[in-house]
């Protein structure tokens, strides 16, 4: 359904901004709970990586005390500044209990060793060895010379490697205490149950140990970025790392110890933090999209209920295809000017329309199709000021004579006649003039305070002046019925009626007659005989089912004259009409054809009795009835004529060697012999003896070529009684003897 872009531009823009509110109040509930999350999950791993670093260095810690504890001991000096041979079973007894012991405090899985730099022996895992000195140096090279502390950390293929150069606080080392931490043992203190990625780093930022392989999930690139940033953070935190070529962003935990500088690391697992937001993720997505389904429906009503208005304005304005506006506002505002441009044009056409609007009224007086309220308010508005106080008299004018044009010229020379009237009667004392059917003009004439032989006078005068413009201009002759006085126009109908009735009369008075309703209303006729010419009817009756046209036309006129001139009376002349065009339709019926025999005869009935022009009358009558019926039975005569004609010729195809006359074919067929005689030779051209006559012979040659027949056998069967009458009939058409024939026709 067509909603208008007004609706549009409502709904589209709070659906667009709730929905924006959605989103922002959805996005701040996912971020706010993203970030707590993230936070509640960094705090757990950060104190997850704090136990990680208090479990351990405790541990180193320990390791550390015991090795300095036991480095100041004067057993230690006193073992390390004498050789132990096999035989020294106490020496070695009382060192490996020592390392022991130091081991019963520190972490499953750890070797501990005892060098002595002095007394090149090791003392590791139980075992006693003897060192060279290219192991002694190296031992120098590698744990000793160019070390800053006596205490460090290294990282080994094993695990991760404690060295502490004994005694601690003396630069002159005489001993080295190793701890070597195996990777198991560093797992088992730092793996957890949900194998969390732990590594750690050194002071120098290189990676000590690690429980995943670090390129799965830190490249060398973040590592460095690691070591850079922590140097200058606080002890604890969360980095987030920038993305490599291969890496996402990744977020660290991080805690740096204060005892060795070390660094413990832990990359959160966006996977599992995805894991604990995706039931808050669907909840608020679940929860973004009804509140958005919410305000579309908020924003459907409200923009309803705004633009409902004016789409019932838009529906009751008209529909211009052409105009293609940006909203309804602008369709309206262009509806309203439209209405406003037409409301003057329309004015302006009215004006223009007036006469027009004024015919129509004048044209329902007569019909008695307007009320008294619509009178009054029409009457004003077509200038007719003060109405309702004037005498009224309806004149009527009918043409007399065409002048010698056609028919079809009748409705010009109507216009005509009604543009004189306007012209010659003022038009204070009229309303317009109108054609009042394809035969009658009729004008209203109105007067104020004039009597009734004044207003007779002054109709008198205009119809006379009527009547001879028409006569210099046209050359028409015409008559005028004009009705009685009324004051009511209300009573038009009845008063064009009147003047009807007077031009009725126009018949007994002859052409160019002004009458008046009231002179012929006066009129007291006795009882008057209806003359009907029934000699003359015969006579045309007699040509119309001829079909002879000249016949018709000598014996119309002078019916109709008989008609017209005969009955005075117009009730006489209307009834010899009736009569007339009712034998007419009689004859029709008799002779079985169809000019008058349909469904709208009343049409003419009507049609000779309205009009009272003689002309007009012969017209009609000639051109719609009678030289119709006579073409009708012309063309069926000349197809009866044709098949008599027909038959006659079969029968003498057929029995032309037996005695045939056209008298026993007139007893055949039922007609009058000199009827079929008139009828062939119409038809053939020839008269029937000659066409029997012209067969007979014709069959004749063809007996003398085909056959071996006497010319006295051919003459006998041809019904010649005598063979010289044959002979000489032949030789009358051929020029030769029947002899001569047969002779030349056998030579060829």
């Amino acid at each position: 359904m067509n909603r208008g872009r007004m609706f549009y531009k409502v709904f589209i823009p709070i659906l667009v901004l709730g929905v924006g509110l959605v989103v922002t109040f959805i996005s701040y509930i996912y971020f706010s709970t993203t970030k707590s999350v993230i936070e509640r999950f960094s705090n757990s791993k950060q104190s997850y990586i704090t136990q990680i670093k208090n479990n351990l260095e405790q541990k180193i810690q320990t390791i550390e005390y015991a090795f300095n504890t036991y480095s100041t001991t004067s057993s230690f000096k006193e073992v390390v500044s004498n050789p132990i041979t096999e035989k020294d079973f106490i020496a070695y007894r009382d060192v490996n209990s020592q390392l022991n012991y130091i081991a019963s405090m520190g972490l499953e899985g750890v070797t501990y060793s005892l060098i002595s730099l002095e007394q090149h022996w090791k003392i590791s895992d139980g075992t006693l060895s003897k060192l060279s000195e290219e192991q002694i140096e190296e031992l120098y090279d590698q744990y000793i010379d160019n070390q800053e502390k006596g205490l460090f950390w290294i990282k080994t293929d094993t695990g991760i490697r404690f060295v502490n150069t004994l005694p601690v606080f003396s630069n002159k080392k005489q001993g080295i205490a190793l701890s070597d931490i195996s990777l198991r043992a560093l797992n088992d203190t730092v793996r957890s149950d949900d194998n969390t990625a732990v590594f750690i780093l050194n002071k120098q930022g290189e990676l000590m140990y690690e429980t995943v392989p670090m390129n799965e999930l830190l490249s060398d690139q973040q590592l460095n970025e690691i070591s850079e940033e922590i140097s200058a953070q606080h002890t604890t935190g969360i980095l987030t790392l920038g993305k490599t070529a291969a890496h996402h962003s990744t977020q660290v935990i991080y805690v740096k110890s204060a005892y060795n500088n070390w660094t413990y690391l832990i990359v959160l697992d966006q996977g599992e933090i995805a894991s604990a937001l995706k039931t808050t993720k669907f909840g608020l997505i679940a929860l973004g999209f009804t509140l958005a389904l919410l305000i579309a429906v908020v924003a459907y009503v409200i923009s309803i209920y705004f633009t409902k208005p004016i789409q019932q304005i838009k529906r009751s304005l008209p529909n211009d295809s052409e105009f293609n506006p940006k909203n309804e506002i602008d369709w309206i505002i262009y509806s309203i000017d439209t209405i406003l441009a037409e409301k003057e044009n329309l004015e302006d056409l009215m004006q223009a329309e007036i006469p027009q609007l004024e015919t129509q009224l004048i044209l329902n007086l007569f019909r008695n199709r307007v009320s008294t309220e619509e009178l009054s308010r029409k009457m004003p508005r077509l200038g007719y000021k003060q109405w309702d106080n004037n005498t009224y008299v309806t004149m009527l004018v009918q043409l007399d004579t065409l002048g010698g044009r056609d028919a079809s010229d009748k409705d010009v020379l109507l216009l005509a006649i009604n543009k004189i009237v306007e012209e010659i009667i003022p038009e204070h004392q009229r309303m317009l003039p109108i054609i009042l059917n394809d035969g009658t003009q009729a004008t209203i004439l109105m007067f104020k305070g004039k009597s009734e032989q004044e207003i007779k006078k002054q109709v008198l005068e205009d119809a006379t002046k009527l009547m001879k413009t028409v006569r210099e201009y046209l050359n028409l002759s015409i008559s005028v019925g004009i009705s009685r006085t009324y004051s009511s126009l209300l009573q038009s109908k009845e008063a064009s009626e009147m003047s009807k009735q007077a031009l009725h009369h126009r018949l007994n008075l002859g052409k160019e007659s002004i009458i008046f309703y009231e002179d012929i209303s006066m009129v007291v006729s006795g009882p008057v005989l209806l003359y009907y010419p029934v000699e003359l009817e015969s006579e045309l009756f007699d040509a119309i089912r001829l079909g002879d046209e000249d016949k018709v036309s000598s014996a119309l006129y002078p019916l109709l004259a008989e008609i017209m001139k005969k009955n005075n009376n117009s009730m006489n002349f209307e009834v010899a009409l009736v009569r007339f065009v009712n034998n007419l339709i009689q004859l029709e019926q008799l002779l079985g054809i169809e000019v008058l025999l349909t469904q709208n005869n009343y049409a003419l009935y009507h049609k000779l009795l309205d009009i009272r022009n003689p002309e007009e009358i012969e017209r009609m009558l000639v051109e719609q009835v009678i030289h119709p019926m006579v073409k009708c039975m012309k063309e069926k005569t000349n197809q009866q004529f044709r098949s008599l004609s027909e038959k006659i010729a079969a029968i003498v195809r057929a029995e032309f060697d037996q005695e045939l006359t056209l008298e026993m074919i007139g007893e055949r067929l039922h007609y009058n012999p000199n009827y079929l005689s008139s009828i062939f030779k119409k038809e053939f051209g020839i008269p029937f003896s000659e066409y029997l006559v012209s067969y007979r012979l014709e069959t004749g040659k063809k007996w003398l070529t085909e056959t071996d027949l006497t010319i006295k056998e051919i003459a006998e069967r041809l019904q010649y009684q005598n063979p010289q009458n044959f002979i000489r009939s032949f030789r009358k058409k051929e020029h030769m003897t029947p002899g001569a024939y047969r002779k030349m026709k056998q030579s060829n």
